[in-house]
């Protein structure tokens, strides 16, 4: 801990972190991309993925805070404030927030976790909602084009939609700070009574979810058009009903997924049953081992691995991941007795 006196120590962190924080926005869009292609190949559905480097305004502003007898919160600023770099993905249901911290958990080391909703829940209050991650980058789990970054330190919050919405405008409301004193109460008791609803929501959302995946594998299949692919809801409906426990894909993924069927002869449904129903496909997902529920694309996908095996890692639709394909290859088949 410095001698100096904390008006020092925050004047030297703030210049130091001025100097550093160009090279931090960089490291925030490589993780960005990281997060991104960790979820695509996962296949968990998500809204968007976003990153950056806390501004040097507001790191000096955090840098200076000080307890009730006037010492800094954060002796050390450059080391103690750890939220220097923050990820945020938003996802649609809670239960895809509980998804990405568990293939989190797999690729980064988690220093800390804390989940604000309940903690809140906890309290017997309804308020702010959202998941806090602080990781560090793993040399030992990282894809060698991000070596780099090994040691690094990021904060990562996980949101559904609507805990987004509730959050982003009440910290645009509050910090314009054009609320009148008399009207702060009734402003927190409709904040509150915002979020209760929003929660309500967001189950009834995993709720119709729940109840649309459990009958989807019932529907036919739409009448085909004039492309020969399999239509990416029909898709969506049919490996909703075979994977009855894997969470909702990305929309756009069933389609490219369907374009790797088409690249290897399949255009229908019925073949893509007959196909798949030779499988042990409970034995591919035993055998992957995932510590995360693995979304409806990457479970076909696993299996198309295994079937297929090099021809499918050959695959012009596959050109972008053939080294993380042929990592998986020899997982998702069975042992050679």
């Amino acid at each position: 801990m410095s001698d100096a006196p904390p008006e020092a120590v925050v004047r030297d962190a703030v210049q130091a972190y001025a100097a550093r924080q160009p090279e931090l926005r960089q490291v925030a869009d490589q993780l960005v991309r990281m997060v991104i292609a960790m979820l695509d190949d996962a296949g968990i559905n998500y809204v968007s993925v976003t990153g950056r480097a806390k501004s040097v305004a507001s790191f000096a502003g955090k840098a200076s805070r000080v307890d009730a007898e006037g010492a800094l919160l954060h002796p050390d600023p450059l080391t103690d404030i750890t939220d220097q770099v923050g990820v945020r993905v938003v996802t649609y249901l809670q239960g895809d927030v509980t998804a990405v911290a568990s293939l989190l958990s797999t690729q980064f080391a988690v220093l800390d976790d804390r989940d604000m909703g309940q903690e809140t829940a906890s309290e017997g209050r309804f308020g702010y909602s959202s998941r806090h991650l602080l990781v560090t980058l793993d040399a030992d789990r990282l894809d060698p084009a991000y070596a780099h970054l090994a040691g690094r330190t990021a904060s990562v919050q996980l949101r559904t939609i609507l805990q987004h919405a509730w959050a982003e405008f009440e910290h645009d409301v509050r910090y314009k700070g054009t609320v009148p004193d008399a009207d702060v109460s009734d402003l927190d008791r409709r904040f509150t009574l915002a979020a209760g609803l929003l929660e309500l929501a967001d189950r009834e959302f995993t709720a119709i979810r729940d109840r649309l995946q459990a009958s989807m594998g019932d529907q036919g299949p739409a009448a085909a058009g004039d492309d020969p692919r399999i239509s990416g809801a029909d898709l969506a409906s049919f490996l909703a009903g075979l994977f009855h426990e894997a969470g909702w894909s990305r929309t756009d993924h069933y389609s490219w997924i369907s374009g790797l069927l088409l690249e290897l002869g399949i255009t229908s449904l019925e073949e893509l049953a007959g196909l798949l129903g030779t499988i042990d496909l409970d034995g591919i997902n035993a055998r992957m081992d995932y510590r995360y529920p693995a979304g409806a694309v990457r479970r076909l996908d696993d299996a198309l691995l295994a079937v297929f095996g090099t021809r499918y890692i050959q695959l012009h639709g596959n050109a972008h991941r053939v080294d993380a394909l042929t990592a998986r290859l020899e997982k998702v088949r069975p042992p050679q007795t």
